[in-house]
């Protein structure tokens, strides 16, 4: 038998907690020190606030900087709270601009001013222009720090002006050409540049700039910098001016946050908006106790709506029997409609104005399940009890699958259109929507074919 050899990640954490338990910064540091980059980011994530910001102080300086660049903002913010404050004002000065403004909204008022009047003139007014833009604008995530060129310039000076700004510029693969207005007129690669005699202009080498506004809606703006397969995104004010650019990784990011977001509110909850094992047990509860406190309230409807069928129920006591499998199966049909649809929304494939496309599609799609699976049930239920029960079921099922259908994908529209989340329209309420109304078609129909 071969036996796997235990990493030295596994043994780094087993140390890390001895050496933490008995507050000893020196075996911190020991273990500490020949973990890479991820490894010490995964360990720092799983640790409390009090040993985080223990832990964080055993590492070397430069490396304390790039680990504290690479954690959530969130996170970020605990660790200024747990470090001396001669610490904190090394490590922000150092960020990028777009980063401090992500740690800044974390952060106390008073000590995210404190932090900004501690940067230089330069680096105070770069992130002052990311933070004048609103929540959510894609203006907020981009960065001021890039490296331009004009029409006229020649392949060379370009060249010189890159090298010029290798350590301050957010990315160098990606040229943006200006007039001088500050207008954006073009792109070019580096790889062009490099491949260009050094003589030759600029405007003969440049693309056509694809570029968004400011305030256009940080999750839009990503969608369309992956969909474009680009690495720079250039973005520009309301006069087309030149402000910023937004990174494919931090294009990236956004969505990874989007899509965490969307999953969230499509099971019942909110987002945590840090890792699993870093959020306090309380913020967990918060996240989840409204939706539960919403969801119990729409279940109400479920319980009034037996309620008025009582009599019926009293009359035929195995109808009782198939209100469990009703009520998923319209469920599980509405969220699954809602899901598609949500998902079609975030990668732009439908828009609200595609409403009645939307439903006739739902319908035909909820018709075909709800006869394939009301075949099924009348056939079980024909034969287990009798004709009339199995007719109502396979009834039942075909019309529950095209109402809970055609409700699921409206829904996300819907809150599209109304600016709301489309996942907070999905799944949950969707389900206590569809379980009652489901309810109701299975007793209309019982009623009226058992004649009851």
């Amino acid at each position: 038998m071969i036996k796997t050899p235990t990493s030295s990640f596994d043994f780094s954490a087993e140390q890390l907690a001895k050496a933490l338990a008995a507050n000893d910064i020196a075996a911190t540091s020991r273990v500490f020190h020949p973990l890479g980059t991820a490894e010490t980011l995964e360990q720092l994530e799983r640790l409390n606030t009090f040993d985080r910001a223990l832990a964080y102080r055993t590492l070397p300086k430069d490396r304390a900087m790039e680990v504290f660049e690479r954690l959530d903002a969130s996170l970020q913010a605990d660790l200024v709270a747990g470090l001396q404050e001669a610490d904190v004002a090394e490590v922000f000065a150092a960020m990028s601009p777009d980063d401090r403004v992500a740690l800044l909204d974390e952060l106390p008022a008073a000590v995210a001013n404190r932090l900004i009047l501690g940067l230089t003139e330069k680096e105070r007014a770069l992130t002052s222009t990311v933070l004048g833009y609103p929540q959510g604008a894609v203006g907020r995530y981009m960065s001021p720090e890039f490296v331009i060129t004009h029409p006229e310039m020649s392949a060379g000076e370009t060249l010189g002006r890159v090298r010029a700004q290798l350590d301050d510029a957010e990315s160098v693969y990606t040229i943006l050409v200006t007039d001088t207005g500050r207008h954006l007129v073009g792109v070019v690669s580096l790889r062009d540049v490099l491949r260009a005699e050094p003589a030759e202009r600029v405007q003969d080498i440049m693309k056509k700039p694809i570029s968004v506004g400011a305030t256009l809606d940080a999750e839009e703006a990503a969608r369309y910098c992956a969909d474009a397969k680009i690495l720079v995104l250039p973005i520009v004010d309301a006069e087309e001016r030149l402000v910023g650019i937004l990174t494919v990784d931090d294009a990236l990011r956004i969505l990874e946050d989007a899509e965490s977001e969307d999953a969230a509110r499509s099971g019942g909850t909110e987002p945590l908006r840090r890792p699993y094992l870093a959020t306090p047990v309380r913020s967990i509860v918060r996240a989840r106790v409204v939706w539960l406190l919403v969801l119990a309230l729409g279940a109400t409807l479920t319980v009034q709506v037996i309620g008025a069928f009582e009599a019926t129920l009293e009359a035929q006591v195995v109808l009782s029997l198939f209100i469990p499998l009703l009520i998923g199966t319209g469920g599980n049909t509405g969220n699954q409609a809602a899901t598609t649809i949500t998902r079609a929304l975030a990668l732009g494939d439908v828009r609200p104005r595609d409403v009645f496309k939307v439903l006739v599609r739902e319908v035909r799609v909820g018709a075909l399940l709800g006869l394939l699976l009301g075949s099924l049930g009348f056939a079980i239920a024909a034969l287990a009890f009798e004709v009339p029960i199995g007719l109502v079921i396979g009834l039942t099922l075909l019309g529950v699958c095209t109402m809970a259908a055609s409700i699921g994908g409206l829904m996300p529209l819907l809150g599209k259109a109304v600016r709301a989340d489309p996942a907070v329209f999905s799944n949950p309420f969707i389900s206590t929507f569809v379980d009652a109304a489901g309810l109701i078609i299975y007793f209309l129909i019982a009623t009226s074919v058992l004649g009851l």
